[in-house]
């Protein structure tokens, strides 16, 4: 929504395809295709007939057929392989592993019988995911062999190619992992948005529940990641676009990418990002699918203290209420629901499973962290 939206107030006319008829987006393009984003041969013939200048997507399933499309029809684009490559988490391990980055010891398999055999030399805690999922949805960790097989049975439930990883545990030594956004142009990384993404622990470790604004890497961690990523943007011959980050460093202060996405952040990361530092990473994203000159990605070095935090239960049930303490009102910004008080709600164990967004802006960084790693006790979830 939010890029079919930008394109519209850019004046832009929008082709928007997806499988299902009563997709929430028809409302707002000039036409609607009833064609899955799967199908690259048909989103192909319909770029073809509608004769489009440029094809994008924040879809994580679909980038695969962006890429496709735009090669064939000679738009601005990165190589289909690539991209394929940046979307399978075996296929991206693969590529770490042969081009000397750090890389956890991983297996991948479609049989649980041969998963077993083959992690026998490996060191527990594993973790097991499907290949081709996002928002942490079938992820799992595990800490020994009689856990394998629901685990994998879980992940493989995920898995549109019906495909499991499973890969060492590593331990990081930050308190939040790395993540959020950064958009690449003319192959170079022109805007650096990372981000400090939260997790619940009593919930899921695996499941982002906020992201922070600026990051706390220290200077000569930024200076690592930021020549590993060009490094990997090289490799793989990144031409142009957002790409959303998970990063961490272990004890021994190695980096680890754990997965580099050729798209926006989810829960708002582009929002928070441009009202902390002025960036559009919307609207840079439109303007560069069509090989627009002078996008502006530059900030003017005021940037604020944002937030998101994910409302999120740790149960189902029916949602009764949510209570925010005068502590952190002040610093509310906004707040997005998706679910409403009478609702039944899920227990937060992957991304969709969220009740809302909250959005915060604090007046220092002693503030932000204060307030952070204490908001279960300044915004508190009442279901039933």
């Amino acid at each position: 929504m939010p890029l079919i939206k930008c394109a519209k107030r850019q004046g832009h006319y929008v082709v928007l395809c997806d499988y299902l008829e009563d997709n929430i987006g028809k409302q707002y393009v000039d036409v609607f295709h009833c064609v899955s984003t799967l199908d690259k041969e048909a989103v192909l013939d319909v770029a073809r007939k509608e004769n489009i200048d440029g094809i994008i997507t924040n879809s994580e399933p679909a980038m695969p057929t962006c890429a496709y499309v735009g090669n064939q029809l000679g738009l601005l684009s990165n190589p289909y392989e690539s991209i394929v490559t940046l979307s399978r988490k075996d296929l991206f391990r693969n590529f770490l592993r042969e081009n000397g980055f750090n890389c956890p010891q991983s297996y991948d398999t479609k049989d649980y019988k041969e998963a077993a055999k083959k992690i026998s030399g490996f060191q527990f805690p594993l973790m097991v995911k499907p290949v081709d999922s996002s928002g942490s949805r079938g992820v799992s960790r595990i800490h020994s062999v009689e856990e394998l097989e629901p685990a994998f049975d879980t992940a493989l439930g995920f898995s549109k190619v019906k495909r499991v990883m499973i890969e060492e545990y590593i331990e990081r030594t930050h308190d939040y992992m790395i993540g959020g956004d950064m958009f690449v142009l003319d192959g170079e990384v022109a805007f650096w948005g990372l981000m400090n993404s939260m997790r619940d622990n009593a919930v899921s470790e695996f499941v982002p529940v906020g992201t922070s604004y600026p990051s706390f890497v220290s200077h000569d961690q930024f200076g690592v990641i930021q020549e590993t990523v060009q490094a990997i943007i090289d490799l793989l011959n990144i031409r142009v676009g957002p790409f959303n980050l998970e990063l961490m460093f272990d004890k021994n202060n190695q980096l680890f990418v754990i997965e580099m996405n050729p798209r926006n952040g989810g829960n708002k990361i582009p929002e928070v990002l441009e009202a902390a530092t002025g960036v559009d990473l919307i609207k840079a994203n439109i303007e560069a699918s069509l090989g627009a000159e002078n996008i502006s990605l530059g900030y003017d070095g005021k940037e604020k203290y944002m937030s998101t935090y994910v409302l999120h239960s740790d149960r189902s049930g029916i949602l009764r209420g949510i209570t925010y303490n005068e502590r952190i009102r002040k610093n509310i910004l906004k707040v997005d629901m998706d679910k409403q008080v009478g609702e039944r709600v899920e227990t937060f164990d992957n991304a969709e499973k969220l009740l809302g967004i909250v959005f915060l802006e604090f007046t220092s960084l002693d503030e932000m962290k204060s307030r952070l790693e204490h908001i279960k006790e300044l915004i508190t979830i009442d279901v039933e």
